[in-house]
């Protein structure tokens, strides 16, 4: 449709002005509101075909979509099942459970298998013969979070003698990698149980989901000189908190009554893991320790880390009034059946509740 200016309408196509007359006796004021309508109704025509052509707006996007609400009072206990040979055993439901909060039952309001919510945390020494190993890993160490569940966070933290967040919690996957760039430091001490009591902290700080699955991967050469925090400390906090710890010790050696030897880690090193639910790793040997050119290839442990998630389970219930006193409250897991011969190791035997919670 072709569309006259205003002025058009006035015009002759020759472009010399309309002359309008009036007859004696006959006003030229109704030639000009007609012609005046005119213009109007055709303006409010095209205004109407241009509004009809706009595509309609999109409703606003709702962050909260796809987002599973729960009371922030809910209790996850992380836990797995195996067979008389200690296998891990998989693909049971929730029916094959029972819980009994204190030695009464309650109620299981959630349940998840596998790794469809995980909070991971990098702990990285910085320090030692750890670093290089380190940054060469990045991206085989990133893959495994990019496996999880949708939903699933990650952090990485860096420790010496002191320990720094240097990736807050997030979802996305391409800010950790810089966290695993250490800078060369030389001459530093380093305090293991320190940081590791440091990770656990940023579970605590950052905002509450009660249905993730929590795990620390702490990669060191397992040397602690300077700790402030007993591994016991840790490991207790740990297990209140339903944190696994996932070690891999980086063996460093050195020349020992005459023979390259292995450094004994410090003490606790390893019960990090055997005690909180997670497995200890051992990497390397002799000959990779006397090859200056040898490359480690944390493939296989990172994916063993993911297996043994997999065969893990996460419930949860809520409390209830009666246990909001700030005193320790026992867990109990059970089957609900005894046919198989299965064994239940829960991750989380005892809770306190000191907060009242948030139905918001």
């Amino acid at each position: 449709m072709t569309l006259l200016r205003p002025a058009a309408l006035f015009r002759r196509q020759d472009h010399r002005p309309l002359a309008v007359r009036s007859s004696p006796g006959v006003s030229a004021r109704p030639l000009f509101f007609f012609y005046a309508s005119l213009l109007i109704l055709l303006i409010a025509s095209c205004l109407t075909v241009s509004a009809q052509e706009q595509p309609s707006p999109s409703p606003p996007a709702n962050p909260d979509e796809d987002v599973l609400r729960v009371r922030t009072d809910l209790l996850t206990v992380p836990f797995f099942v195996t067979d008389a040979r200690g296998r891990r055993v998989g693909g049971l439901t929730r029916a094959d459970f029972t819980v009994r909060d204190d030695g009464r039952p309650v109620a299981v309001e959630y349940f998840a298998s596998g790794a469809e919510r995980v909070a991971l945390l990098f702990a990285l020494d910085s320090s030692g013969s750890a670093r290089d190993t380190i940054t060469h890993q990045r991206e085989t160490a990133l893959a495994l979070f990019s496996r999880f569940g949708r939903g699933s966070r990650v952090a990485v933290l860096r420790f010496t003698d002191k320990s720094e967040l240097v990736v807050p919690f997030t979802t996305d996957t391409r800010q950790p990698r810089e966290g695993f760039s250490l800078p060369a430091i030389s001459d530093r001490h380093t305090a293991i149980f320190d940081a590791a009591a440091s990770a656990i902290r940023a579970f605590k700080e950052r905002e509450s989901d009660p249905m993730e699955r929590r795990i620390i991967v702490l990669i060191s050469d397992g040397l602690d000189t300077v700790s402030n925090v007993k591994a016991d400390t840790v490991i207790n906090e740990a297990r209140t908190a339903g944190i696994s710890i996932y070690v891999i010790h980086l063996l460093a050696f050195a020349v020992i009554d005459g023979s390259l030897q292995a450094r004994p880690a410090a003490k606790g090193f390893r019960a990090l893991a055997e005690r909180t639910g997670g497995a200890y790793f051992k990497v390397g040997d002799k000959r990779s320790a006397l090859d200056p050119r040898a490359e480690y290839d944390l493939t296989p442990v990172f994916k063993a880390i993911e297996e043994d998630l997999g065969g893990q389970y996460v419930l949860g219930y809520y409390p209830g009034e009666a246990a909001r006193d700030a005193r320790p409250h026992r867990i109990e897991i059970n089957l609900a059946s005894s046919k198989r011969k299965l064994y239940i190791r829960s991750l989380r035997e005892s809770y306190i509740l000191r907060t009242v919670p948030s139905d918001k």
